[in-house]
């Protein structure tokens, strides 16, 4: 109800700059399987030499949000845009002069109601529905993205939060296509789990496919913010699947990295 401010007592107005998903600055983020040759079903997509990486990066995120239209829909429904920007860099590989391996960023406008329904103790507080664009703004044959409108649907309970998020891909043509196979390996839908306590926060991101056999592929994020000092807190990021960036949207891998928190989801 904060993050979206859904109640009186937490409206803030529009035109304000908030929080969106989380910020960090991790400063080691290890991969299991360093993707040197990104490729795509698109022949155009393909990278056919070996790329210069480094196993180790450093990794971070800024996420923004604002409030443009209050209660568009009679006495409901808030419309917002977002902005979201997530850099790789290989800070420790000097032998290619450090370069950002992989930016990827996410402008998208998302409308947003106040509900009141409850669900096996779960508090049902809002809807939405978004326009969202995804893409990492390079050349071929490293060129990635996709467009979506997704649909999300989140609950409270005491000091968890659950977000639930299918999603359609606005299809385009064949042979334009950075990533025609990418609804089979970043999936059709995500669940957010955060469960926040004394200053602590853990959170679970799942993603899959929504499909079975050899096409069920998806993913899964832990994220911890923990305290170390009165003012700073410690951030820790697990990931495994596919989809870690839009250049390894189907590179399986394992992620490790650790940093510091700057804002979380709650």
């Amino acid at each position: 109800a904060d993050r979206w401010e859904l109640d009186d007592a937490t409206d803030r107005g529009r035109f304000l700059l908030r929080p969106y998903k989380p910020m960090y600055a991790i400063v080691g983020d290890w991969t299991s399987r360093t993707n040197r040759l990104p490729t795509s079903p698109n022949p155009n997509n393909r990278v056919t030499e070996p790329l210069p990486l480094r196993s180790a990066e450093a990794k971070f995120q800024v996420s923004l949000k604002t409030k443009v239209w209050e209660d568009f829909a009679g006495d409901n429904g808030d419309l917002w845009l977002g902005y979201t920007q997530t850099s790789y860099w290989q800070i420790y590989n000097g032998e290619a002069s450090r370069p950002f391996r992989e930016t990827n960023y996410e402008p998208e406008i998302m409308a947003v109601f106040r509900t009141r329904f409850s669900i096996l103790g779960w508090d049902g507080r809002m809807v939405g529905l978004s326009l969202n664009h995804q893409s990492n703004g390079r050349a071929e044959p490293l060129s990635r993205s996709w467009n979506r409108v997704i649909a999300q649907v989140g609950f409270e309970r005491r000091n968890w939060m659950l977000m639930i998020r299918p999603w359609w891909r606005i299809s385009e043509p064949r042979d334009t296509d950075d990533n025609p196979d990418i609804q089979d390996h970043l999936g059709r839908a995500d669940l957010l789990l955060v469960r926040k306590s004394e200053g602590h926060e853990l959170s679970l991101l799942a993603r899959h496919s929504l499909r079975s056999g050899s096409r069920s592929r998806g993913s899964l994020q832990i994220d911890y913010a923990f305290p170390i000092s009165s003012y700073l807190k410690a951030y820790l990021q697990v990931f495994n699947g596919y989809g870690a960036s839009l250049i390894d949207y189907n590179h399986r891998q394992t992620r490790i990295g650790l940093g510091i928190s700057l804002v979380q989801w709650l």
